[in-house]
């Protein structure tokens, strides 16, 4: 037998080392952005919030979709636009006195075959607009033209509504504005200060919360008269702010003291008196430092106290005390519901509108509460 040689041994291969590479650090999120996170995650509340907010950037374009005024006229060659300038009824060649009829324009135009046209919004009615010419007396059932009827005046209600969305959308989000931020500035001056500020502070401020809230409007509704100036934007009418600082005078006691709490123990932290013993400025402490971490039961009930301040715009003009004649609004057309209760479009409508509203936002509210709960992200569970 031939021997076998021996087998030559193999050296090792070299370790391969890795790649230098340094691993990417995790991107650090904010907890405002953790809390938006699990917002969006609550599906009632944030498409109720999608809703709502896609309703009211919507119902600042009403006066060029609900108006009677035409968008453009066309009349021998030349283009009129009404919605910036008033034309009379003698200049497209009708007698009839002061602003035309320009439905009754339209069907003329129309009818004559000479090039002429007016081009009307997609729903020719305005909210202040008397439809004295159907077949039956006011208030008329929904109809095709109407689908919700008109009022005991003529007007339509379907347009009423629309536009009373955005009166009590925007009077709410204005008084909530102002009546949060003043109980934020109050209730973060006594937590933080305390003593004799804080009591001195919160005896006024009990004081100031017991008076009257509905005595004293129908005494300040008495003394001023409500005034309403035609062709002004309903949201511009001087009475409309003077009702939304009365009702801010008022509304911004119950925040106080939450923020008050907060400002209490957030003030024995570790951070704040690191931030004196800097040399940090006692406002730059109060609203950048501390006014961040307290601000969750602002962010909380916020949604609540707009349904709150809705309720309040209606009832008061349910009552007569709120916004004068004839700005389209959902407690007047309430109103009109109880003297009318067999006309049961007036009853229907603007209840359900208020029903709806009031519940998207109370969705709102519920997850904003839960997005915004501080046991959620906090470290001592």
């Amino acid at each position: 037998m031939t021997p076998v040689p021996p087998a030559v041994p193999v050296p090792p291969a070299p370790p391969i080392e890795p790649p230098d590479v340094q691993p990417k650090a995790a991107r650090s999120e904010s907890l405002f952005r953790k809390r938006i996170r699990k917002f969006r995650r609550l599906k009632r509340g944030y498409y109720s919030f999608v809703l709502i907010l896609a309703a009211y950037i919507f119902s600042f374009f009403l006066p060029f979709v609900m108006t009677s005024t035409p968008l453009v006229v066309k009349y021998q060659g030349h283009y009129y636009v009404p919605m910036l300038r008033f034309h009379s009824a003698a200049e497209f060649g009708t007698t009839a006195f002061g602003e035309p009829d320009y439905r009754e324009l339209k069907k003329r135009f129309a009818a004559a075959g000479k090039g002429d046209w007016v081009l009307m919004s997609p729903y020719p009615y305005g909210p202040n607009e008397a439809l004295l010419d159907l077949s039956e007396s006011p208030p008329n059932p929904p109809s095709r033209q109407h689908p919700f009827g008109t009022d005991d005046r003529g007007r339509d209600v379907f347009v009423r509504l629309a536009y009373g969305f955005n009166i009590s959308m925007t009077f709410a989000l204005l008084v909530t504005m102002f009546s949060e931020g003043t109980g934020t500035i109050v209730g973060s001056t006594l937590g933080y200060f305390g003593g004799k500020i804080d009591i001195l502070g919160s005896r006024f401020i009990e004081i100031w919360s017991s008076l009257p809230f509905l005595y004293t409007i129908i005494i300040i509704s008495s003394i001023i008269v409500p005034v309403y100036v035609p062709g002004r934007i309903q949201v511009l009418q001087p009475s409309f702010w003077l009702l939304v600082i009365i009702l801010a005078i008022f509304d911004w006691v119950g925040i106080t003291f939450y923020l008050r709490g907060e400002f209490y123990r957030e003030k024995a932290k570790d951070y704040v008196g690191a931030a004196i013993a800097t040399g940090v400025s006692e406002p730059m402490i109060m609203f950048k430092h501390i006014l961040p971490n307290a601000l969750t039961p602002v962010v909380s009930f916020a949604p609540f106290v707009i349904v709150a301040n809705i309720s309040a715009l209606v009832a008061l003009d349910f009552l007569g005390f709120g916004l004068p004649a004839p700005t389209p609004s959902w407690g007047e057309l309430i109103g009109q519901g109880m003297e009318n209760l067999t006309k049961w479009w007036l009853v229907l409508y603007p209840l359900t509108a208020l029903f709806v509203t009031l519940l998207l936002v109370v969705f709102i509210g519920e997850a904003v509460r839960e997005a915004f709960d501080p046991k959620e992200f906090s470290q001592l569970q």
